[in-house]
Protein backbone atom coordinates (compact mmCIF):
# COMPACT_ATOMS: atom_id res chain seq x y z
CA UNK A 1 0.00 0.00 0.00
CA UNK A 2 2.96 2.52 0.64
CA UNK A 3 3.21 2.39 -3.29
CA UNK A 4 0.00 3.64 -3.67
CA UNK A 5 0.04 7.00 -1.84
CA UNK A 6 3.72 7.66 -3.35
CA UNK A 7 1.75 7.40 -6.67
CA UNK A 8 -0.85 9.27 -5.58
CA UNK A 9 1.17 12.09 -4.31
CA UNK A 10 2.52 12.36 -7.68
CA UNK A 11 -0.96 12.46 -9.66
CA UNK A 12 -1.82 15.38 -7.26
CA UNK A 13 1.57 16.85 -7.85
CA UNK A 14 1.82 17.13 -11.54
CA UNK A 15 -1.80 17.79 -11.46
CA UNK A 16 -1.32 21.21 -9.60
CA UNK A 17 1.36 22.48 -11.28
CA UNK A 18 -0.57 21.99 -14.79
CA UNK A 19 -1.48 25.09 -16.72
CA UNK A 20 -2.05 24.25 -20.38
CA UNK A 21 -5.34 23.39 -22.17
CA UNK A 22 -6.14 20.05 -22.42
CA UNK A 23 -7.70 17.40 -25.08
CA UNK A 24 -10.76 15.88 -23.34
CA UNK A 25 -13.60 15.42 -25.80
CA UNK A 26 -16.79 14.18 -25.43
CA UNK A 27 -17.33 11.49 -27.48
CA UNK A 28 -13.73 10.47 -28.31
CA UNK A 29 -12.90 7.17 -27.97
CA UNK A 30 -9.04 6.39 -26.11
CA UNK A 31 -7.01 2.98 -26.76
CA UNK A 32 -4.33 2.59 -24.62
CA UNK A 33 -1.56 -0.51 -24.46
CA UNK A 34 -0.22 -0.60 -20.94
CA UNK A 35 2.24 -2.23 -18.94
CA UNK A 36 3.45 -2.09 -15.27
CA UNK A 37 3.11 -4.02 -12.30
CA UNK A 38 1.01 -6.10 -9.96
CA UNK A 39 1.47 -6.59 -6.34
CA UNK A 40 -0.13 -9.66 -4.24
CA UNK A 41 -1.08 -9.64 -1.08
CA UNK A 42 1.40 -11.85 1.04
CA UNK A 43 -0.81 -14.88 2.13
CA UNK A 44 -1.53 -15.18 -2.22
CA UNK A 45 2.23 -16.32 -2.25
CA UNK A 46 2.70 -14.29 -5.42
CA UNK A 47 5.75 -12.23 -6.02
CA UNK A 48 5.14 -9.29 -7.47
CA UNK A 49 4.89 -9.19 -11.15
CA UNK A 50 5.03 -7.72 -14.67
CA UNK A 51 1.98 -6.60 -16.16
CA UNK A 52 0.57 -5.92 -19.77
CA UNK A 53 -2.55 -5.32 -20.85
CA UNK A 54 -5.36 -2.76 -22.88
CA UNK A 55 -7.70 -0.09 -22.32
CA UNK A 56 -10.19 1.13 -24.24
CA UNK A 57 -12.63 3.69 -23.63
CA UNK A 58 -15.18 6.37 -24.04
CA UNK A 59 -15.63 9.87 -22.78
CA UNK A 60 -19.33 10.57 -22.19
CA UNK A 61 -18.69 14.42 -21.43
CA UNK A 62 -15.06 16.66 -20.78
CA UNK A 63 -15.83 15.30 -16.99
CA UNK A 64 -16.95 11.46 -17.04
CA UNK A 65 -15.99 8.60 -19.06
CA UNK A 66 -15.66 4.49 -19.16
CA UNK A 67 -12.98 2.22 -20.14
CA UNK A 68 -12.78 -1.85 -20.68
CA UNK A 69 -9.64 -2.73 -19.06
CA UNK A 70 -7.76 -6.27 -19.74
CA UNK A 71 -4.27 -7.47 -18.24
CA UNK A 72 -1.93 -10.39 -18.30
CA UNK A 73 0.11 -10.28 -15.26
CA UNK A 74 3.06 -13.27 -15.89
CA UNK A 75 3.28 -14.37 -11.76
CA UNK A 76 5.37 -16.87 -9.95
CA UNK A 77 4.96 -18.30 -6.44
CA UNK A 78 7.09 -17.37 -3.91
CA UNK A 79 7.61 -21.21 -2.15
CA UNK A 80 9.13 -22.44 -5.21
CA UNK A 81 8.85 -20.14 -8.44
CA UNK A 82 6.68 -22.05 -10.69
CA UNK A 83 4.98 -20.15 -13.12
CA UNK A 84 1.07 -18.64 -12.35
CA UNK A 85 -0.80 -16.67 -15.00
CA UNK A 86 -3.35 -14.15 -13.92
CA UNK A 87 -5.97 -12.72 -16.19
CA UNK A 88 -7.54 -9.07 -14.89
CA UNK A 89 -10.59 -7.81 -16.89
CA UNK A 90 -12.89 -4.60 -15.61
CA UNK A 91 -15.32 -2.46 -16.54
CA UNK A 92 -14.22 1.42 -14.89
CA UNK A 93 -16.02 4.76 -14.42
CA UNK A 94 -13.39 7.25 -14.99
CA UNK A 95 -14.19 11.03 -13.52
CA UNK A 96 -11.80 13.83 -15.05
CA UNK A 97 -10.86 16.65 -12.28
CA UNK A 98 -9.47 19.35 -14.41
CA UNK A 99 -10.44 18.55 -18.11
CA UNK A 100 -9.47 21.97 -19.09
CA UNK A 101 -5.74 21.56 -18.28
CA UNK A 102 -2.72 19.91 -20.05
CA UNK A 103 -2.34 17.49 -16.87
CA UNK A 104 -5.83 15.85 -16.86
CA UNK A 105 -5.93 13.77 -13.05
CA UNK A 106 -8.93 11.40 -12.65
CA UNK A 107 -10.33 8.84 -10.03
CA UNK A 108 -11.62 5.08 -11.65
CA UNK A 109 -14.05 2.97 -9.87
CA UNK A 110 -14.55 -0.20 -11.26
CA UNK A 111 -16.17 -4.18 -11.16
CA UNK A 112 -14.40 -7.66 -12.95
CA UNK A 113 -12.76 -10.25 -12.64
CA UNK A 114 -9.84 -12.01 -12.33
CA UNK A 115 -8.53 -15.69 -13.32
CA UNK A 116 -5.48 -17.13 -11.43
CA UNK A 117 -3.53 -20.29 -13.89
CA UNK A 118 -2.38 -21.79 -10.82
CA UNK A 119 0.25 -25.07 -11.45
CA UNK A 120 -0.73 -28.61 -10.93
CA UNK A 121 -3.53 -29.73 -8.46
CA UNK A 122 -4.86 -26.27 -8.30
CA UNK A 123 -5.79 -25.66 -11.46
CA UNK A 124 -7.50 -22.14 -11.98
CA UNK A 125 -9.28 -20.26 -9.75
CA UNK A 126 -11.90 -17.15 -10.69
CA UNK A 127 -13.10 -14.25 -8.58
CA UNK A 128 -15.23 -10.98 -8.40
CA UNK A 129 -13.01 -8.00 -7.81
CA UNK A 130 -13.72 -4.40 -7.05
CA UNK A 131 -11.22 -1.71 -7.49
CA UNK A 132 -10.73 1.50 -6.88
CA UNK A 133 -7.65 4.36 -7.49
CA UNK A 134 -6.53 7.67 -9.41
CA UNK A 135 -4.68 8.42 -12.82
CA UNK A 136 -2.98 11.30 -14.35
CA UNK A 137 -3.01 11.92 -18.26
CA UNK A 138 -0.84 14.15 -19.62
CA UNK A 139 -1.18 15.51 -23.40
CA UNK A 140 1.60 15.66 -26.04
CA UNK A 141 -0.77 16.09 -28.90
CA UNK A 142 -4.64 16.82 -29.60
CA UNK A 143 -4.80 12.94 -30.14
CA UNK A 144 -2.23 11.37 -28.00
CA UNK A 145 -1.23 11.35 -24.03
CA UNK A 146 1.30 9.86 -21.69
CA UNK A 147 -0.92 7.86 -19.11
CA UNK A 148 -0.56 6.50 -15.30
CA UNK A 149 -2.81 4.75 -13.29
CA UNK A 150 -2.80 3.27 -9.65
CA UNK A 151 -5.57 1.15 -8.31
CA UNK A 152 -6.42 -0.50 -5.07
CA UNK A 153 -8.07 -4.30 -6.28
CA UNK A 154 -10.40 -6.23 -3.74
CA UNK A 155 -11.32 -9.47 -4.57
CA UNK A 156 -14.44 -11.80 -3.59
CA UNK A 157 -14.27 -14.72 -1.40
CA UNK A 158 -10.87 -14.36 0.87
CA UNK A 159 -10.47 -10.92 0.94
CA UNK A 160 -6.99 -9.98 -0.94
CA UNK A 161 -6.10 -6.34 -1.07
CA UNK A 162 -3.85 -6.26 -4.05
CA UNK A 163 -1.45 -3.03 -5.77
CA UNK A 164 -1.38 -2.62 -9.60
CA UNK A 165 0.42 0.00 -11.24
CA UNK A 166 0.33 1.07 -14.94
CA UNK A 167 2.15 2.86 -17.83
CA UNK A 168 0.74 3.44 -20.79
CA UNK A 169 -0.07 5.96 -24.22
CA UNK A 170 -3.47 6.91 -25.17
CA UNK A 171 -4.44 7.26 -28.97
CA UNK A 172 -7.52 9.15 -29.20
CA UNK A 173 -10.05 8.94 -31.92
CA UNK A 174 -13.37 11.28 -32.65
CA UNK A 175 -14.66 13.35 -30.31
CA UNK A 176 -16.57 16.82 -29.99
CA UNK A 177 -13.78 19.52 -30.73
CA UNK A 178 -13.80 22.14 -27.88
CA UNK A 179 -15.20 25.70 -29.14
CA UNK A 180 -12.63 27.88 -28.74
CA UNK A 181 -14.12 31.19 -27.97
CA UNK A 182 -12.94 34.06 -30.55
CA UNK A 183 -10.12 36.32 -29.14
CA UNK A 184 -11.88 39.68 -27.59
CA UNK A 185 -10.75 42.63 -30.01
CA UNK A 186 -8.77 44.86 -27.79
CA UNK A 187 -10.61 47.64 -26.47
CA UNK A 188 -10.71 51.13 -28.16
CA UNK A 189 -8.18 53.59 -27.20
CA UNK A 190 -9.66 55.85 -25.08
CA UNK A 191 -10.72 59.04 -26.37
CA UNK A 192 -8.71 61.65 -26.96
CA UNK A 193 -9.97 64.64 -24.15
CA UNK A 194 -10.95 67.98 -25.60
CA UNK A 195 -10.50 70.85 -23.02
CA UNK A 196 -12.05 73.88 -23.98
CA UNK A 197 -11.58 76.19 -21.12
CA UNK A 198 -13.33 79.62 -22.66
CA UNK A 199 -16.38 77.36 -24.48
CA UNK A 200 -15.44 78.67 -27.43
CA UNK A 201 -15.42 75.66 -29.61
CA UNK A 202 -12.13 76.10 -29.89
CA UNK A 203 -10.13 73.49 -27.97
CA UNK A 204 -7.21 74.44 -25.94
CA UNK A 205 -4.31 73.43 -27.74
CA UNK A 206 -6.01 75.35 -31.04
CA UNK A 207 -7.00 78.74 -29.33
CA UNK A 208 -5.06 81.47 -29.92
CA UNK A 209 -6.64 83.09 -28.04
CA UNK A 210 -7.63 81.16 -24.65
CA UNK A 211 -9.48 83.81 -22.78
CA UNK A 212 -12.38 84.60 -24.57
CA UNK A 213 -15.55 86.06 -22.91
CA UNK A 214 -18.46 84.12 -23.09
CA UNK A 215 -21.40 84.49 -26.45
CA UNK A 216 -18.85 86.08 -28.26
CA UNK A 217 -18.46 84.24 -31.97
CA UNK A 218 -14.61 83.07 -32.95
CA UNK A 219 -12.42 82.30 -35.84
CA UNK A 220 -10.76 79.35 -36.38
CA UNK A 221 -8.09 80.14 -33.75
CA UNK A 222 -10.31 81.24 -30.90
CA UNK A 223 -10.42 85.03 -31.65
CA UNK A 224 -13.24 87.09 -31.60
CA UNK A 225 -14.68 88.52 -34.86
CA UNK A 226 -14.53 92.39 -35.71
CA UNK A 227 -17.71 92.49 -37.02
CA UNK A 228 -17.51 96.14 -37.96
CA UNK A 229 -14.23 96.32 -39.34
CA UNK A 230 -12.36 99.01 -37.57
CA UNK A 231 -9.66 96.86 -36.57
CA UNK A 232 -10.93 96.13 -32.76
CA UNK A 233 -12.39 92.59 -32.25
CA UNK A 234 -15.65 92.62 -30.92
CA UNK A 235 -15.29 90.95 -27.56
CA UNK A 236 -13.56 94.35 -26.95
CA UNK A 237 -15.26 96.55 -29.06
CA UNK A 238 -17.85 98.98 -27.03
CA UNK A 239 -19.19 100.52 -30.33
CA UNK A 240 -19.56 96.90 -32.43
CA UNK A 241 -21.59 99.21 -35.16
CA UNK A 242 -18.96 101.58 -36.13
CA UNK A 243 -19.24 102.63 -39.65
CA UNK A 244 -17.07 101.65 -42.03
CA UNK A 245 -13.92 104.09 -42.16
CA UNK A 246 -14.57 105.88 -39.26
CA UNK A 247 -11.50 106.33 -37.47
CA UNK A 248 -11.90 104.28 -33.77
CA UNK A 249 -10.17 104.38 -30.17
CA UNK A 250 -8.91 101.40 -28.43
CA UNK A 251 -12.94 100.53 -27.67
CA UNK A 252 -13.71 100.77 -31.02
CA UNK A 253 -15.46 103.71 -30.92
CA UNK A 254 -15.40 106.47 -33.34
CA UNK A 255 -13.00 109.49 -32.82
CA UNK A 256 -14.36 112.94 -33.77
CA UNK A 257 -12.00 115.41 -33.91
CA UNK A 258 -13.21 119.17 -33.51
CA UNK A 259 -10.43 121.58 -34.88
CA UNK A 260 -9.56 124.17 -32.71
CA UNK A 261 -10.30 126.74 -34.58
CA UNK A 262 -13.49 125.62 -36.16
CA UNK A 263 -16.55 128.43 -35.30
CA UNK A 264 -18.16 129.00 -32.09
CA UNK A 265 -19.67 126.18 -30.75
CA UNK A 266 -23.68 126.24 -30.06
CA UNK A 267 -24.53 126.08 -26.22
CA UNK A 268 -25.98 122.32 -27.46
CA UNK A 269 -22.89 121.00 -29.87
CA UNK A 270 -20.83 122.43 -27.10
CA UNK A 271 -22.58 120.43 -24.11
CA UNK A 272 -23.38 117.35 -25.76
CA UNK A 273 -19.34 117.31 -26.86
CA UNK A 274 -17.96 118.00 -23.11
CA UNK A 275 -20.41 116.25 -20.91
CA UNK A 276 -21.70 113.62 -23.50
CA UNK A 277 -25.22 114.69 -22.84
CA UNK A 278 -27.62 117.52 -23.48
CA UNK A 279 -31.54 118.35 -21.68
CA UNK A 280 -33.65 118.88 -24.50
CA UNK A 281 -36.25 121.74 -22.85
CA UNK A 282 -38.98 119.99 -24.64
CA UNK A 283 -42.26 120.39 -22.56
CA UNK A 284 -45.49 117.94 -22.82
CA UNK A 285 -48.87 118.96 -21.29
CA UNK A 286 -50.16 116.02 -18.70
CA UNK A 287 -50.75 112.64 -20.07
CA UNK A 288 -49.72 113.95 -23.68
CA UNK A 289 -46.40 113.44 -25.86
CA UNK A 290 -47.68 115.51 -28.86
CA UNK A 291 -44.80 117.98 -29.52
CA UNK A 292 -45.75 121.83 -29.30
CA UNK A 293 -45.08 124.00 -32.22
CA UNK A 294 -42.97 126.60 -29.93
CA UNK A 295 -40.87 123.49 -29.26
CA UNK A 296 -39.64 123.15 -32.74
CA UNK A 297 -36.73 125.26 -32.68
CA UNK A 298 -35.15 123.77 -29.72
CA UNK A 299 -35.29 120.48 -31.46
CA UNK A 300 -34.22 122.34 -34.61
CA UNK A 301 -30.83 123.16 -33.32
CA UNK A 302 -30.19 119.99 -31.68
CA UNK A 303 -30.71 118.03 -35.37
CA UNK A 304 -28.07 120.59 -36.59
CA UNK A 305 -26.00 119.05 -34.11
CA UNK A 306 -26.29 115.65 -35.05
CA UNK A 307 -26.11 117.00 -38.94
CA UNK A 308 -22.65 118.57 -37.73
CA UNK A 309 -21.52 115.51 -36.63
CA UNK A 310 -22.58 112.26 -38.73
CA UNK A 311 -20.69 110.02 -36.55
CA UNK A 312 -22.80 110.81 -33.17
CA UNK A 313 -25.50 108.26 -31.75
CA UNK A 314 -27.86 109.42 -29.28
CA UNK A 315 -30.36 107.93 -27.27
CA UNK A 316 -33.32 110.11 -26.68
CA UNK A 317 -34.32 109.92 -22.71
CA UNK A 318 -38.01 110.23 -21.40
CA UNK A 319 -38.15 111.03 -17.61
CA UNK A 320 -41.27 112.00 -15.42
CA UNK A 321 -41.99 112.96 -12.03
CA UNK A 322 -43.47 110.58 -9.63
CA UNK A 323 -47.19 111.81 -10.17
CA UNK A 324 -49.52 108.18 -11.36
CA UNK A 325 -48.34 104.87 -10.83
CA UNK A 326 -44.54 103.81 -11.89
CA UNK A 327 -46.29 101.60 -14.48
CA UNK A 328 -48.30 104.34 -15.85
CA UNK A 329 -44.90 106.63 -16.33
CA UNK A 330 -42.72 104.40 -17.92
CA UNK A 331 -45.26 103.90 -20.45
CA UNK A 332 -45.33 107.79 -20.80
CA UNK A 333 -41.72 108.45 -21.04
CA UNK A 334 -41.50 106.05 -23.80
CA UNK A 335 -43.71 107.74 -25.56
CA UNK A 336 -42.67 110.96 -25.47
CA UNK A 337 -39.03 109.83 -26.17
CA UNK A 338 -40.21 108.21 -28.97
CA UNK A 339 -42.20 111.22 -30.06
CA UNK A 340 -39.46 113.09 -30.18
CA UNK A 341 -37.09 110.23 -32.34
CA UNK A 342 -39.79 110.55 -34.99
CA UNK A 343 -39.38 114.13 -35.05
CA UNK A 344 -35.85 114.24 -35.86
CA UNK A 345 -35.88 111.64 -38.06
CA UNK A 346 -39.10 112.70 -40.16
CA UNK A 347 -38.50 116.38 -40.04
CA UNK A 348 -34.63 116.55 -40.14
CA UNK A 349 -33.91 113.15 -41.88
CA UNK A 350 -31.31 112.08 -39.52
CA UNK A 351 -30.70 108.53 -40.13
CA UNK A 352 -33.08 106.01 -37.77
CA UNK A 353 -29.90 103.98 -36.89
CA UNK A 354 -28.47 107.11 -35.11
CA UNK A 355 -31.92 107.65 -32.62
CA UNK A 356 -33.22 105.12 -30.08
CA UNK A 357 -35.76 105.56 -27.72
CA UNK A 358 -35.80 104.83 -23.99
CA UNK A 359 -38.63 105.70 -21.39
CA UNK A 360 -36.98 105.48 -17.34
CA UNK A 361 -40.50 106.54 -16.07
CA UNK A 362 -39.61 108.06 -12.57
CA UNK A 363 -36.94 105.63 -11.69
CA UNK A 364 -34.19 108.55 -12.49
CA UNK A 365 -35.25 112.05 -10.77
CA UNK A 366 -32.02 114.71 -10.72
CA UNK A 367 -34.48 116.70 -7.87
CA UNK A 368 -36.91 115.56 -5.26
CA UNK A 369 -40.35 114.82 -6.02
CA UNK A 370 -41.68 116.56 -3.06
CA UNK A 371 -41.64 119.95 -4.38
CA UNK A 372 -43.22 121.15 -7.31
CA UNK A 373 -39.94 122.43 -8.89
CA UNK A 374 -37.96 119.42 -8.07
CA UNK A 375 -41.38 117.22 -10.23
CA UNK A 376 -40.62 120.12 -13.13
CA UNK A 377 -36.72 119.30 -13.08
CA UNK A 378 -37.66 115.78 -13.12
CA UNK A 379 -39.85 115.63 -15.97
CA UNK A 380 -37.07 116.26 -18.57
CA UNK A 381 -35.82 114.51 -21.87
CA UNK A 382 -32.17 114.18 -22.35
CA UNK A 383 -30.21 113.19 -25.51
CA UNK A 384 -27.66 111.10 -24.44
CA UNK A 385 -24.39 110.46 -26.35
CA UNK A 386 -23.68 106.60 -27.23
CA UNK A 387 -19.56 107.63 -27.22
CA UNK A 388 -18.17 110.78 -27.03
CA UNK A 389 -16.63 113.28 -29.41
CA UNK A 390 -13.30 113.78 -28.78
CA UNK A 391 -11.62 116.91 -29.08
Amino acid sequence: MKRFYVFLFLILFLALSATAYAQIRPGAIGITPIFGGYTFEGNQDLKTSPLYGLRAGFDFTKNIGAELYYSYVKGELKSNDRRTNVHNYRLEGLYHFLPDKKFVPFAAVGLGGTTLNYPGDEGRKTRGVFDYGLGLKYFILKQLALRGDVRHVLTTGSVYNNLEYTFGLTFYFGGKEPVVAAAPPPPPPPPKVVVDTDGDGVPDDLDKCPDTPKGFKVDKDGCCLDSDGDGVRDCLDKCPDTPKGVEVDKEGCPIVVVPKAAAAMTAKEKEIIEKGKVKLNVLFDTNKWNIKPKYHNELKEFAEVMQKHPELKVIIEGHTDSVGGAAFNMRLSQRRADSIRKYLIDKFKIEPERLTAKGYGLTKPVASNKTAKGRQENRRVEAVAEYPIKK
